[in-house]
């Protein structure tokens, strides 16, 4: 089986690896660098930055825990973004390292669907090469979007990839967008010292998110003293000496250093010859797949990003090992109904299955559990008490539907939340599974177990835990 990937981003490049596990001669095509956006301009990098401003808000909080630092503590975003770069190094040559021993091509170039079994790719020298396959799987991602009146500069009006080259910490930033990018800058730029301010469209931030979830980061941002106006939409920008002068949708006017631009991804769905190939797209541009991530055309898959959906490195990946499963022919084919998703605030946010409207929307009567951070002792003994956990159940089954966190490791807790509903799981017997203490997890025990209002570390009235 000849297998052609278009694009190796974390879906492509883990379907390419997939499907040579499982006996296929792979070749990948490439326009830029192997791990795509999440590896090259999203996860990995704002992760890694994150990472830096995280240490940088302990060590301004050492006094807490008893220990005395003396001179001043400074950022120098310019050796952030160098040692950004090295781990995005470190792992491109880890992906090339797979490729290599997995014996899958890479061609550096940017292909073009030619037909349902060739692609045509142009390579970085100009010279043209077509490839023939048996199968092609369409892995080409998304870029981030953009408006007329907030056109990209690089320099003064930033995407998110501007905004991760940075060298100096801008004095103020206005951020349009508070969903997940927004959201995660806002922190990244408020703890390096500048004055941060936010604008959004619609009434909340993280607006996807369980309503509670989005409050209680909203408060986190006012301790942070970040600025969130919202119901609010960024109309013109005029670039002047004095900074960008944003004119808002009310009248009123903001002046910043920088403008970042967040207000989601488009898809990297056109130039690269579906209309020639007949493959169809929904209202959005994106490809329609079945649940095998089969294309109307046999023989053509897409994953990732282009079929739409939640934007997300690891369902990209899903899709992937789906699409190589397909193809080699296994009876693969992809699940949905438990995609957990992060958000790399601080807090950090998680969140996997329903929210509370969600459920009210499909007239499912539900049972809520919610544990706080602040009852828990390890997150005392860390210092990082803010945040909650909220369990929402089937109130006919007592299964877990939805489980929502802000606090610390959120990121990493609910991964216990999807193997539960993955399993099944009623919030009885999450609450019945001993956890080890002290530690984090031992919320999520504890809000399960708030669901039948049996949570050891609560009070006993629901009205006087506020």
């Amino acid at each position: 089986m000849r297998l052609s990937v278009l694009g190796a981003g974390p879906g492509g490049y883990v379907a390419a690896i997939r499907a040579a596990q499982l006996g296929a001669r792979v070749t990948v095509i490439e326009d830029d660098e192997v791990g795509g956006t999440c590896l090259n301009w999203g996860c990995i990098p704002t992760k890694t930055i994150i990472a830096s401003t995280d240490l940088l808000a302990k060590v301004r909080n050492l006094e807490h825990f008893g220990i005395d630092l003396t001179g001043e503590v400074i950022p120098d975003l310019s050796r952030i973004i160098d040692r950004k770069n090295k781990v995005v190094s470190t792992l491109v040559k880890g992906i090339r390292g797979l490729f290599r021993s997995r014996e899958i091509t890479l061609i550096q170039g940017r292909g073009v669907l030619a037909s349902p079994g060739t692609i045509s790719v142009t390579l970085k020298d100009g010279a043209q090469e077509t490839i023939s396959s048996d199968s092609i799987i369409i892995a080409t991602g998304s870029r981030p979007a953009a408006i007329p009146a907030l056109p990209f500069d690089g320099t003064s009006i930033l995407s998110s990839t501007d905004a991760l080259n940075l060298r100096q910490i801008p004095k103020s930033m206005l951020i349009v967008g508070a969903g997940v990018i927004g959201s995660e800058f806002a922190c990244i730029f408020s703890e390096l010292g500048t004055e941060v301010t936010v604008v959004e469209m619609l009434p909340r931030a993280v607006a996807a998110e369980d309503r509670e979830i989005s409050e209680l980061l909203e408060k986190e941002f006012r301790k942070k003293k970040i600025k969130l106006i919202t119901n609010i939409r960024v109309e013109k920008t005029v670039i002047k000496e004095d900074g960008v002068h944003a004119l808002l949708s009310d009248g009123k006017e903001i002046i910043a250093e920088k403008v970042l631009v967040s207000i989601g991804r488009a898809l990297n769905t056109d130039g690269i010859g579906l209309e020639e190939a007949g493959i169809r797209r929904g209202p959005k541009g994106e490809i329609i797949v079945n649940r095998r991530m089969e294309t109307n055309i046999p023989g053509i898959y897409a994953i990732g990003d282009v079929t739409g959906g939640m934007l997300l490195a690891h369902k990209a990946s899903a899709e992937g090992i789906v699409a190589a499963g397909s193809i080699m022919g296994q009876d693969a084919e992809i699940d949905y109904s438990i995609v957990p998703a992060a958000i790399f605030t601080s807090p950090e946010i998680a969140s996997v299955g329903m929210r509370e409207d969600q459920a009210a929307e499909k007239e499912i009567s539900i049972g809520v559990g919610r544990f706080p951070f602040r009852a828990l002792g390890k997150s005392h003994a860390m210092g990082e008490i803010s945040g909650m956990v909220k369990l929402i159940t089937d109130a006919a089954t007592d299964r877990i539907i939805g489980v929502h966190i802000i606090g610390p490791h959120a990121s990493d807790l609910i991964a216990e939340a999807a193997v539960a509903m993955k399993a099944g799981l009623t919030a009885q017997e999450l609450a019945e599974t001993i956890h080890a203490h002290p530690t984090l997890a031992e919320a999520v025990m504890e809000a399960a177990e708030d669901v039948h209002q049996m949570a050891v570390h609560l009070p006993g009235n629901r009205e006087s835990r506020d």
